[in-house]
């Protein structure tokens, strides 16, 4: 929980269509720099579609949007340049590379230093970094481990650490729990809700386990069939009728 800062991204009245049906339905929503925020809703809700326009994958079909300075028409390597990152529900990392070098290499694309595939040799900064990366998610012990025979819980730190390497300001990270044990949801948990007082990142955080949100969220958007149920804070969502008939309820 932290306190709120300037906006990093605002949507609004946005309206995303495929071969014309809505996945998204008049969408207004603010990103506040400090903050995590919740995205949550049924399946088929529009999370995903969601994250893709704030992320520059999908371009809007009406509305407006602006996510770090850029409006619209922006592409996802320039909002990466300005300071976002993304997480996926599969943990996008390299299975044969160790947990060294999958961070040890977004390390050095993010500083744009190059080297040899065959023979790496990056600066001390870069490597320093890398290290600082692994040790701040708690993969100190494995870093010599292929990424491929990782736990769930621990690629999804690598991913995160990966992600971290650009030094973002807003991280978009989709279903960070799924499939994880008690445990490993526990030290998950812990590490995003340390992402902005460690690192300056602010969080926007699609997620299914209400335990999860309910945790870690100053704020909370509701989707349900492509529009905004309601936003507010957890206690404020957890009350709303709406919300417990259309999704809430489905969570027992």
């Amino acid at each position: 929980m932290s306190a709120s800062g300037s906006v990093l991204a605002e949507l609004v009245e946005v309206w995303k269509e495929y071969s014309g049906n809505w996945a998204l339905q008049g969408v207004t929503m603010t990103v506040t720099e400090g903050r995590v925020h919740a995205l949550i809703g049924p399946n088929g809700a529009g999370k995903s579609t969601l994250f893709g326009v704030i992320s520059g994958e999908h371009r809007v079909s009406r509305g407006s949007i602006e996510v770090l300075g850029s409006g619209a028409h922006r592409r996802p390597a320039q909002l990466v340049r300005a300071g976002l990152a993304r997480g996926f529900q599969v943990a996008r990392v390299f299975p044969t590379m160790t947990v060294h070098d999958n961070v040890l290499v977004a390390v050095a694309a993010a500083r744009r230093e190059s080297a040899v595939v065959w023979r790496p040799r990056y600066s001390r900064q870069v490597t320093g970094a890398a290290a600082d990366l692994i040790d701040a998610v708690g993969l100190g012990r494995i870093r010599a481990t292929p990424a491929g025979i990782l736990a769930q819980g621990d690629r999804k730190r690598l991913e995160i650490a990966m992600a971290l390497a650009s030094q973002p300001r807003l991280l978009l990270l989709d279903e960070p729990t799924a499939g994880m044990s008690q445990e490993e949801t526990d030290q998950t948990v812990a590490l995003v809700g340390r992402l902005y007082p460690d690192h300056h990142t602010t969080v926007l955080i699609s997620e299914h386990d209400m335990r999860v949100v309910f945790a870690l969220a100053d704020e909370v958007t509701v989707l349900h069939q492509g529009t905004v149920l309601c936003t507010g804070d957890p206690q404020t969502v957890r009350a709303d009728s709406r919300v417990i008939a259309a999704y809430l309820g489905e969570e027992g």
